[in-house]
């Protein structure tokens, strides 16, 4: 019988059946697991972490990574992985790398993914470099007895090691590597027009004329229940002057016009009708916050409606990986984005420069485009929780529309988010976050509309 002395003494204490599968001698667990010839989903893999507190066994299926985000989040403890080393340690009876998932035999605290314990069997190293243990459902169920349930993985291939790198050098890499799209020329134009603040309704009207879709779409905006114009608009001119207003009209033509530098799929919960959906959503939050927080409505409305265009750019650039990205979101809707992103993109040396998550990718190409510094803080921030810095308080607005967008479904993340520390810091309590959750849920169906027809 191959098996480590203490998981032998621990499944035979505990009663619990197992089959001894033999193979030989493998020089790690990979090439056993490969060598078994059995599903990696039905093969269980412990990763060890730690902080202060002591050490943490994650037991979870040999196909899928952690999402540490979620951990911390869970556990409310900063665990970071433990060495290759440092674990070997902890299995002093067992081969290097031969580490059991089952932390009990070892006195460890266990943390399970939920699905392991659907399995209707697994297969699990033995302590030994020369076989696999296989439990049924039951016996597996009593070995993971002790052990804390939870969903913290993110299913798909597995994700390489990544090295951190500066913006600068993303910015450097992305330029070099790849032909990123320009500005269209009718947003560039719009957003020099908006640079001169003696610009009239009549010189935005003629330049969002030229083209006739974007005119319809304008026309359309405007007459839409969002805004309950009374009288009839004939023109982008009066949409301008009796409706929305120079700013308005003109951030909603630009974002219209610049989607059009991007071939992404409409289709998928990161697609174009999703998007579209998402940003005007976040926009049109974003706008009523700045109200109530003394910033820059037109501006904050900008920050909002553009700053996700980093998804829109992977899509663009990588459709092949856009795509695995769109499935892993719909397979794990408990990771965090920028968890998912490190494991699509971290893979690939090439491609690891994206792991830093589309909002950076975003801010580098508005900076290229020369937006306002504003959205572009708003576009390269927005995933990182607890930022302070250069305008602030636009890039608590965003996040604070995406958490509350998240409660609705809406946008590319699903893990709710405490709201409360982003109202504290923007001067606002629960009574402003309800009154705009009122404000919101009544437009709700015009924002739908309206996104749906900004993707015909």
């Amino acid at each position: 019988m191959a098996l480590a002395p203490r998981l032998q003494q621990y499944l035979t204490r505990k009663g619990i059946a197992f089959e001894d599968i033999a193979l030989e001698p493998m020089a790690n667990l990979d090439a056993a697991v490969i060598a078994s010839g059995e599903a990696q989903g039905n093969i269980l893999q412990a990763t060890l972490m730690i902080d202060l507190q002591g050490v943490v066994m994650v037991v979870h299926p040999f196909d899928t990574a952690l999402d540490e985000e979620l951990m911390t989040e869970l556990t409310g403890r900063r665990l970071q992985p433990l060495s290759s080393q440092q674990a070997d340690r902890l299995f002093s009876d067992c081969d290097p790398g031969f580490h059991p998932p089952v932390g009990a035999a070892y006195g460890l605290t266990v943390l399970v993914d939920q699905d392991v314990l659907t399995l209707e069997q697994a297969l699990l190293s033995s302590g030994t470099d020369r076989s696999l243990v296989r439990l049924d459902r039951r016996n597996l169920k009593l070995a993971l007895a002790d052990a804390h349930e939870a969903h913290v993985v993110i299913r798909g291939p597995g994700a390489g090691s990544q090295t951190a790198l500066s913006l600068d050098d993303v910015a450097t890499q992305l330029q070099k590597l790849y032909r990123l799209p320009p500005m269209p020329a009718l947003a560039l134009r719009i957003l020099r027009l908006t640079a001169n603040p003696e610009a009239s309704a009549r010189e935005l009207a003629d330049l969002i004329e030229l083209d006739p879709s974007l005119t319809a779409q304008i026309l359309r905006y405007a007459r839409s229940a969002l805004f309950n114009y009374p009288g009839q608009i004939q023109s982008v001119q009066e949409a301008v002057t009796r409706v929305l207003g120079f700013d308005r009209v003109a951030h909603i033509a630009m974002g219209i016009a610049s989607v059009r530098a991007f071939d992404v799929p409409r289709e998928g919960i990161l697609g174009m009708d999703q998007f579209w959906r998402h940003s005007l959503y976040c926009a049109f939050l974003c706008q009523h916050l700045a109200q109530r927080c003394g910033g820059d409505k037109s501006l904050a409305y900008l920050c909002g409606l553009l700053h996700n265009f980093g998804l829109l750019l992977i899509g663009h650039l990588f459709p092949a990986e856009f795509d695995e990205l769109n499935a892993m979101r719909e397979a794990n809707p408990e990771a965090s984005m920028r968890s998912l992103e490190q494991q699509v993109f971290g893979g690939s040396q090439q491609h690891d420069m994206l792991t830093v998550g589309h909002g950076a990718i975003g801010g580098i190409l508005h900076r290229l485009w020369q937006l306002p510094d504003a959205v572009v803080k708003a576009a390269g921030v927005h995933q990182q929780p607890d930022y302070h810095g250069d305008h602030e308080n636009y890039v608590l607005m965003v996040q604070l529309a995406n958490a509350m967008l998240k409660e609705q479904g809406i946008g590319d993340e699903f893990n709710p988010e405490d709201s409360a520390p982003l109202l504290a810091r923007l001067g606002l309590d629960d009574s402003d976050l309800n009154r705009l959750n009122q404000e919101m849920d009544r437009v709700s169906g015009d924002l739908d509309t309206l996104a749906r027809s900004l993707t015909a």
